[in-house]
């Protein structure tokens, strides 16, 4: 069969660029497979326990927290891209970009903030205390932040951005004719917003909410936190606490069966519907100019997710940190979990660019047929939660060990013990899966700048592939590869649910400080740390929002 199979690469003229993408495609479907192998080992008697008590609610959880997130940070996302891309008012410039910053927030993060911030001794309710002269920490009945209610409006105020980045650059090359046309047939603002402008942005819109709905299946700090149990926090319990990696297994299939279904939804929803891009001479619709209660109601509903998911949590850890820098100064331990983070975000940046190169380059070189679906089974890591992803590695890396051990005892008498899966090596593999998908999708996109001419005259003149790659598409390659660089290693940052599973016995990054804190219930000691991954991705989300608009379309996020 082997000999089957190469033949076929050959009589198709596959070139060894193809050869690599399948392989990256391999590997990273590999954590699925591995998943099927595991659960179908059975968990002996602990299925039908799961299957009775920790599936259905833990099920229903998921489902409604994604819905909830859905609807909160489409309405927040595309309620804001469309004021700040079709009206003029106060602070729109500012806003314009700033609301991109909540995305430098994790979502765990946040949770700790306002926990701290609405408990009954926090600053809030202390504040409304003294305002109507009450004493007791009880009296109010305030917004409890540790329901379902609580989990929905802080992940929609802080993944919201997603939405607001694909529907803005929707908005924004939307042409002005088609909406003055509209408006010319009677069609009120809000009236050509809802029957015009979003059905032409509803591609795009549907990219960001997927983007932040997988996100929030991928969080484990925030839902925990505030006491609500999904399919991500019942793998990991799974796993950890009732020592069985098969039922671990099982749940991850059903999640990612969850996964696969709302794929199917969205686009069974848009099977009848066609939509027309934009030409290059289209022209963008002019911004209305708002004057009085309505430039104040404007600015008030951009000011509002910006201060709940950004400028709130940003003042209270910098005071957070500034009082523990104060009393206790920095822990030697906060310089090595920094310097563990960037290393492991770096080599994971690093390699996803690389592969991802690679990859964007076969897909624009290779006409065989089997590079487009490779480089598309080769983006499907981001649509894996992290929690998932780690028990899939597992049992490959796992093997892989064995077999290298083996190896050497057999041939040299010396055991080698774990390489990878003991190793930051798992940890980097798992940054690099679930990441490839902004690589790939970054550097297509800034290839679909670059006209093939070129490469047509650099084969003209002698320049065999490596060498057009190398000295002709990586320069003009730059802005795409910052992009793709910025957006990787930000995500690696905030990456917790696979850091927690797969980093070395021993190891601490940032992200697993403030998670081990916060377990202990000692988060303000965690400040410094929070604050450290939120300025480290707050420098590139600015420098992204500052060349965004209107560049970086959803295309460049992910798939």
């Amino acid at each position: 069969m082997t000999t089957s199979v190469l033949r076929a690469f050959r009589d198709s003229g596959t070139p060894g660029w193809t050869l690599v993408t399948i392989l990256v495609a391999v590997i990273v479907v590999s954590p699925i497979a591995a998943l099927i192998a595991i659960a179908s080992e059975g968990s002996g008697d602990l299925w039908p326990q799961l299957a009775a008590y920790v599936l259905p609610s833990a099920a229903t959880n998921t489902i409604v927290l994604l819905v909830g997130v859905g609807v909160l940070a489409s309405v927040i996302g595309v309620g804001t891209a469309w004021l700040v891309a079709t009206a003029d008012f106060p602070g729109r410039k500012f806003f314009d970009w700033a609301l991109l910053l909540p995305l430098a927030i994790p979502t765990y993060i946040l949770a700790y903030v306002y926990l701290d911030i609405v408990h009954p001794l926090g600053p809030i309710q202390s504040s409304l205390r003294w305002l109507f002269g009450l004493s007791n920490p009880q009296a109010l009945n305030f917004f409890e932040v540790r329901s379902m209610g609580g989990v929905i409006f802080l992940l929609g105020f802080v993944l919201y951005p997603y939405v607001y980045l694909a529907a803005r650059a929707s908005f924004l090359m939307q042409s002005a004719t088609a909406l003055e046309a509209a408006r010319m047939l009677g069609a009120g603002r809000f009236e050509t917003l809802f029957r015009v402008a979003l059905p032409l942005a509803r591609p795009a819109i549907v990219v960001g909410v997927t983007l932040a709905l997988l996100e929030a299946l991928n969080d484990i700090g925030a839902t925990e936190f505030l006491g609500v149990r999904t399919l991500t926090i019942a793998i990991y319990s799974t796993w950890l606490n009732r020592s069985s990696l098969p039922g671990a297994a099982q749940i991850s299939l059903f999640m990612l069966a969850i996964v696969t279904l709302l794929f199917l939804m969205e686009r069974w929803a848009r099977r009848h519907q066609r939509f027309s891009g934009i030409g290059k001479r289209t022209q963008p619709p002019a911004p209305v100019e708002l004057h009085g209660g309505k430039a104040f109601a404007a600015f008030a509903i951009c000011a509002l997710p910006l201060a709940i998911g950004f400028l709130v949590p940003f003042a209270y850890l910098a005071n957070q940190a500034v009082r523990k820098f104060a009393t206790g100064g920095v822990s030697p331990m906060i310089w090595r979990e920094t310097f563990n983070t960037l290393l492991y975000a770096g080599v994971a940046t690093f390699a996803t660019l690389m592969i991802g190169l690679a990859v964007a380059y076969t897909l624009r070189t290779d006409k065989s047929g089997f590079a487009s679906p490779a480089s598309r089974i080769a983006s499907i890591g981001y649509a894996i939660p992290g929690t998932v992803l780690a028990v899939g590695l597992l049992w490959p890396l796992a093997a892989f060990d064995n077999s290298i051990d083996a190896l050497f005892r057999q041939w040299f008498g010396i055991p080698t013990g774990l390489i990878v899966s003991g190793s930051g090596a798992a940890l980097v593999l798992a940054y690099t899966i679930r990441f490839l998908a902004m690589s790939i999708n970054g550097l297509e996109a800034g290839y679909a700048k670059i006209s093939e001419n070129i490469d047509h005259a650099a084969r003209s003149l002698g320049e065999r592939s490596f060498g057009t790659l190398r000295k002709i598409h990586l320069p003009m390659l730059r802005p795409a590869l910052g992009g793709a660089a910025i957006l990787v290693f930000v995500d690696c940052m905030k990456e917790l649910p696979a850091t927690l599973m797969l980093r070395p016995f021993g190891v601490e990054t940032l992200a697993t400080h403030v998670y081990a804190e916060a377990v202990r219930g000692t988060y303000e000691d965690g400040s410094i740390a929070a604050i450290l991954i939120v300025l480290a991705g707050l420098i590139p989300i600015v420098m992204l929002a500052r060349v965004s608009r209107p560049a970086i379309t959803p295309s460049t996020i992910s798939s």
